[in-house]
């Protein structure tokens, strides 16, 4: 839980950088994690002309309903299909930790859906298996510690989930470049959560961590299936729990993390500016947060700006931002020795004398 006493008063002193915060990112999709350089250079090399919105570098906006998800989904679906080789899959997994190193992470856990990339490399094996050896690579070359969370779609039939969860028991660990949970994605109004329970069955298990999407799009009685059906130690968004008091206290009191997009939560229409989202109240109720980017290609917008979010649009003082990153770090996968290094960093970070705030 994140303590918040006065947590929306901000200092009048100089604020402590938040790049130098150590912080674990616990909700990054493969393909959304894209540089938007990368993908002008993909695009241009395969002749593929972009919507004009990805060309003019603006956050996609759509309104929460289906023609609102269509549109994110298509938009994401085209960088999706610039992802044809083991070279491009390598390159984006190395730029991603990359960029998370650059702004203070010490943990990435990424999700993937290996079954998207599967035509173009001999199977979602393979696909995995690029993705977890480049994730091991990367984590040695930035000094950033990458698990990957197999991922299933709601857009696609149960029995594949299962596949998946098969797949990602077989290389399920807690180091870098192992997979370290199991998560369920996509539109959360399409079929019924009960259907993929048999899959995170068979993640559990494995060991596997429980980390399926719900509460963002739907409300908080589509929070209570996954509760129910899935079992989740963490939940992918969840936000839409601040309107159910009730079920919240239940979700903290489960030691549920809810891992909190709020640029995410804007530009898929769910709340209206980033001032209406709920972070406040649900710090205050006591949950259990981390904060996380999403799909920054799409949103514009990366972790280290969730944090700044936080601090500007809230008014978080450093003590609940330390807190947000402490309860982020806790809520990972990585391994307790690891854990214990990234929280003293934390709290080194809260000791030194603060200079100037800069995201430069």
């Amino acid at each position: 839980m994140i303590p918040c006493n006065n947590c929306l008063v901000t200092s009048t002193h100089a604020l402590r950088s938040l790049r130098t915060l150590p912080k674990a990112h616990l909700h990054l999709h493969f393909t959304g994690a894209m540089r938007p350089q990368t993908l002008l250079e993909l695009a241009e090399k395969a002749g593929l002309r972009l919507p004009t919105f990805m060309l003019e570098g603006d956050p996609l906006r759509v309104p929460a309903d289906q023609r609102g998800w269509f549109r994110f989904q298509r938009s994401y679906d085209v960088a999706r299909s610039l992802v044809r080789c083991e070279g491009v899959m390598r390159r984006l997994i190395d730029e991603a930790v990359e960029d998370d190193a650059q702004e203070g992470s010490q943990r990435l856990e990424i999700q993937v859906d290996p079954t998207s990339y599967a035509p173009w490399v001999g199977g979602i094996t393979p696909a995995l298996e690029i993705i977890l050896d480049q994730a091991k690579l990367s984590s040695a070359a930035y000094g950033v510690e990458v698990g990957v969370i197999v991922a299933a779609s709601r857009m696609k039939h149960p029995l594949d989930a299962r596949t998946l969860a098969r797949l990602a028991a077989r290389h399920a660990g807690v180091g870098p470049g192992e997979v370290v949970g199991f998560g369920l994605s996509n539109d959360e109004r399409n079929g019924q959560t009960s259907q993929w329970a048999q899959a995170f069955r068979i993640a559990r298990q494995a060991g596997l961590a429980a980390v399926p999407h719900g509460g963002e799009l739907l409300g908080p009685e589509h929070v209570a299936e996954v509760v129910a059906h899935l079992k989740p130690t963490r939940l992918g968004h969840g936000v839409r729990l601040a309107e159910d008091p009730r079920l919240l206290d239940m979700v903290i009191e489960a030691g549920i993390c809810l891992e909190l997009c709020p640029s995410s939560n804007v530009s898929l229409g769910v709340y209206p500016e980033l001032s209406a989202v709920p972070l406040p109240t649900l710090v205050e109720r006591g949950a259990t947060i981390a904060l996380g980017a999403d799909d920054p290609l799409l949103f514009r917008s990366r972790l280290l700006d969730q944090y700044q979010v936080a601090r500007d649009v809230f008014g978080f003082n450093d003590a609940t931002l330390a807190s947000l990153a402490r309860s982020s770090i806790k809520a990972s996968l990585a391994s307790g020795e690891s854990k214990k290094r990234m929280l003293q960093g934390v709290d080194s970070w809260l000791q030194h004398e603060p200079g100037t705030a800069t995201l430069q």
